[in-house]
């Protein structure tokens, strides 16, 4: 069963401003983002749906590497821990 899992990825800089580099994520498959900027860092917010939390991080990092983006590190809400698996924190 699908459901709807939120987190966001920071990125590195990219040297295309934020219109570009979102366009190429929307036509990457990144439909379900909102990306933006916070004090000038580049951020990519999914509501991702898929079986899993794990299916849903590695599907949309697969569309951020198609854009041509490079993932720094990818945060979480702590209401979505619980869709991790049960060996892991």
């Amino acid at each position: 069963m699908k459901r709807t899992f939120a987190f966001t990825f920071w990125l590195d800089d990219d040297p295309r401003d934020l219109l570009d580099w979102s366009n190429a994520l929307f036509d990457a498959g990144g439909d379900d983002s909102s990306p933006g900027e916070h004090c000038g860092k580049p951020y990519v917010a999914f509501d991702r749906e898929a079986e899993s939390f794990e299916e849903a991080v590695r599907s949309a990092r697969q569309c951020l590497q198609t854009a041509g983006l490079r993932v720094l590190r990818c945060e979480i809400e702590e209401a979505e821990m619980h869709a991790w698996p049960a060996h892991v924190g």
